[in-house]
This record gives structure tokens, sequence and C-alpha cells, in this order.
């Protein structure tokens, strides 16, 4: 039996391009991190629209259509932004950018050259990226084309052979998968994972588990050999507790909700009754 060890992702602080290049970088802070990349004269970085969190005073920001990141009309209909934002360093002398999580995250360098060249994520895992990334959407976004698997889920695939910078909320482990090895894992908490890996979708319990809560509903069985990131706090169960915590009624807070709706129930009996009178008559 394989040992249940799982180890932080080892943040490579110097990347070395396929060209040779040499571009440091560092990751600052602890939860909501920022990753702050130096920039040589005309290097750059492509990031997402409203990540920038400071850049020094030599860099130059674009706001352009990458053709590579192949977003569709559905995607743009339906909110995605279409564009990148370019960080370019026109200067004679060195810069730097400082790219922010765009929530309580920690961000994960991936060297894409050391993944087989292509990797599975979460949607809207990609922060920003240096060389040759290209970023898509694994599944068309239509109701009639959507197949139950995991695509479904890890929708966002990136490849290439540079360097990508993603995100993973709360606290981010990595686990490197043996031939064989099988661990199953929360559909959500699952920021990345390599292409070697299979993946199976398993739904727990009936269906009507979703209507009285559904969490831990779905669940991925991962098949090795690969590597898997897995995050702590996703950030659509953050969301979703915040919004409990704000919606909920309180009777300290909100005694009136409980009156309120004790006369809407009595006024609905009313009408109920009432329009059972008038049938009969």
């Amino acid at each position: 039996m394989a040992a249940p060890f799982f180890t932080t992702p080892f943040q490579p602080y110097v990347y070395q391009s396929p060209q040779d290049a040499v571009i440091p970088f560092q990751i600052l802070g602890g939860e909501a991190q920022v990753v702050q990349i130096m920039l040589k004269p005309e290097e750059k970085v492509i990031a997402k629209p409203g990540s920038m969190c400071f850049t020094s005073g030599s860099i130059e920001m674009e706001n352009i259509f990458v053709p590579e990141n192949e977003v569709g009309v559905w995607q743009w209909l339906f909110g995605k932004t279409v564009t990148s934002v370019v960080f370019r360093n026109p200067g004679p002398s060195d810069g730097f950018v400082g790219i922010a999580a765009p929530s309580l995250a920690r961000i994960l360098p991936i060297d894409l050259s050391k993944f087989g060249g292509e990797i599975l994520c979460q949607p809207d895992a990609f922060l920003c990226s240096i060389n040759d990334v290209k970023v898509a959407n694994t599944v068309d976004q239509r109701a009639r084309n959507v197949v139950a698997g995991a695509e479904v889920f890890l929708r966002q695939k990136i490849s290439g052979q540079g360097l990508a910078f993603i995100v993973g909320g709360g606290s981010v482990v990595q686990k490197i998968l043996e031939p064989g090895e099988v661990l199953a894992v929360d559909i959500s908490c699952i920021v990345a994972v390599n292409t070697t890996v299979n993946i199976q979708i398993k739904y727990n319990g009936p269906m009507r588990r979703a209507v009285f809560g559904g969490d831990n509903l779905i669940t991925a069985t991962l098949t090795g050999p690969g590597i898997v990131f897995i995050q702590s706090l996703p950030f659509q169960r953050f969301s979703q507790r915040i919004a409990r915590a704000v919606t909920s009624p309180n009777m300290k807070e909100n005694p009136k909700f409980f009156v309120q709706l004790a006369i809407f129930v009595f006024l609905a009996y009313v009408v109920i009754v009432s329009s059972l009178i008038l049938t009969d008559v």
C-alpha cells in the first residue's frame, strides 16, 4: 500500500525557459498571494484582466485579444472575458510586475514542460503565464453538448512549454500518484491534474440529496500515475458559506422576518380557502 503522504507544492523561484532565458519571480504573502515577476527588456507576461496589483514605471500594459486562448461566442455571451492583458518591458533596464490572486488563494507555478505540456484545471484557475502557454476550454458550454465527465468540472486546459501560474483556494497540497494508486477527492477540491491521471466521476447517494444540501455529492476517483493539486477551500464553497451567513435569518437581528413569514402563510391560506368556497358555490 502506498504511503498516504501529501506535500506542499514545490515553488521554483527561478524559471529557465527552453531558450535558456532565466526569469526570476517571487511569490509574496500567505493566503491572498501576489507573484512578482522580473522582466528584462522586451520580455512580457500575459495575465487575466483585473489581476494586476503593481508594476515598475517602465512596464507597458496592453489589453489585447489572444487567438491562442480559445474563447467562443457562447462564452463571451455568458460573461467570459475574451481578452488578456499583456505586460511588456520596453525600457533599457529591468522591470517587474505584481499579479495578485483574485481571492483568498495561493499561487502555484506550473512548468508545463515537466507535466507533459498539458494539465487540466478548475474553471478560472489560470492567473498569468510566461512564454509558450495556451489556455482553452475543454468542453462546449452549450447544454446539448455537455457530457457528464471530468471535463465538465475541470473545464480549463493549459498547454504549451512555458510557465503558468494558477490559483487554489485556502491551503494547497500535491499528491504524486503511483501507477495504479487510487485517490478519492471531492470534485470541487481539485485545482489541477495532469492528463496521465485517469478520472472517474462518482455520484454519492441518490439525487434527492442535492435538494437537501448536496455537500460532497460528487467525488472524483483518481487513478495514477500522475500528480494532482488539491485545495482546502474552493471558492465556490467559500462564497456559499458567506452567502448563507449573510442571507440566513437571525431572530435577534431580524425579528420581523418570522412575523412577515406568518402573515404570508396566513394570507396564502385565506386565498386558498376562499377559492375553494367560491368553487363550491
